[in-house]
């Protein structure tokens, strides 16, 4: 199994298979075994939770029907080769009705939030049919693209990034990952198309945004100064954090860097298709490495909790990182951690729930949902 030294990061290799042997090879499969128990249970109490006209939870709020809609497609339990369950179809009846004129897939708000989960679950479902959907909804992801100012110079802060739209228009640290890896994902489709050509994300306007939110003063114009123990990791855009400052001892205050958003950037850059040896990709895995802890969402304690476990799972496997290593010099096998500490934390009813109601976690159907599709990523990232 690959070690990569988190404290001192050297080389890193996208999309590397985990190697597993003997003993090791035993304990996975276990664990295999019973993430895929939790996940069937999981999507069993997602059913029950369906309103009669197809959606879940919020019908403002497509994203919760987007996010539950992805993790029953890929329940490593269901059989592809036969239709799909009819509260699946209804699912993605409801969702595809709710696309609007412009493309985006939203009720009334958080346009870039609803649009950017909706594609994720069209992909999942993996049909032809949905692609002049995605094509729509991506046109309309790269539109939100902030640009303010003089055109093409970055001159606004929040240039080249991608916030929620309507009255929250500036961009943000989430949203922009969010359409980033919704748009990385759909892209393939967008090249295949053959009815004109499409537009595309300006990615190097997009990674410029990242690096302003990022705890590196070499490759960040909007910081003057970075606490140490916040070096490489990542903010909620530039000039704020909600992990809030750190006074430092020269009386200034520096912004703290935070769990959640610097998993989220590390899958930015990845998708960014930066360099493995890029100074910005090795200095938030140096970060995460140093503070990786799934007690709490680094920076925030309970707060968005879940968030921050999906987020950490799809960047460490797109990373190809397999075992963490720690400033004390232990190693840590991050997939077996989180894969027994969510099948351990699973409700009797097949639910997670955070107590903290920060950004919407104590919604049993939204942190449910993260939690399927965290494991669900475990599971198909670790071999039979």
């Amino acid at each position: 199994m690959k070690t990569i030294s988190a404290s001192i990061l050297t080389t890193l290799t996208l999309f590397a298979p985990l190697q597993l042997q003997g003993q090791e090879q035993s304990e996975y499969l276990s664990l295999r075994l019973e993430m895929e128990r939790a996940i069937r249970k999981g999507n069993a109490f997602l059913k029950t939770q369906q309103e009669k006209e197809g959606f879940w939870a919020e019908k403002e709020t497509p994203a919760l029907t987007s996010l539950v809609l992805a993790a029953m497609m890929r329940d490593p339990g269901l059989d592809y080769t036969k239709a799909h369950p009819p509260h699946i179809e209804q699912g993605f009846d409801w969702l595809l009705k709710q696309q609007k004129d412009d493309g985006g897939i939203y009720v009334k708000g958080l346009a870039t939030y609803n649009t950017s989960s909706a594609i994720m679950a069209l992909l999942a479902r993996g049909r032809e049919e949905d692609e002049p959907t995605i094509l729509k909804a991506r046109e309309f992801l790269i539109n939100q693209q902030t640009d303010w100012g003089n055109k093409g110079t970055a001159d606004n802060k929040y240039d080249g990034g991608i916030g929620y739209g309507g009255t929250y228009a500036h961009s943000d640290m989430s949203n922009t990952y969010l359409a980033i890896e919704a748009l990385y994902h759909s892209r393939q489709i967008a090249k295949d198309n053959k009815t004109g050509k499409q537009p595309e994300l300006n990615w190097k306007a997009a990674l410029n945004f990242v690096s302003r939110c990022q705890n590196v003063e070499s490759t960040n114009d909007q910081v003057t100064t970075v606490a140490k123990e916040d070096e490489g990791g990542f903010v909620y855009f530039p000039g704020d954090s909600k992990a809030g400052e750190r006074k430092l001892a020269d009386g200034r205050t520096a912004l703290r860097s935070y769990g959640s958003m610097s998993y989220a950037g590390l899958l930015s850059l990845l998708y960014a298709d930066l360099s493995p040896d890029d100074k910005r990709v090795k200095s938030v895995l140096r970060w995460l490495g140093d503070n990786y802890t799934l007690k709490e969402n680094p920076g925030l304690g309970q707060q968005g909790l879940y968030y921050y476990y999906h987020a950490m799972t799809k960047s460490l496997v797109a990373a190809g990182i397999d075992i963490l290593e720690r400033p004390d010099g232990s190693k840590v096998d991050w997939r077996k951690d989180l894969g027994r500490l969510l099948v351990s934390n699973q409700g009797k009813d097949g639910s997670w729930v955070n107590e903290n109601s920060r950004w919407w976690e104590n919604d049993d159907i939204l942190v449910t949902s993260y939690v399927v599709l965290t494991l669900e990523q475990l599971y198909y990232s670790i071999p039979e």
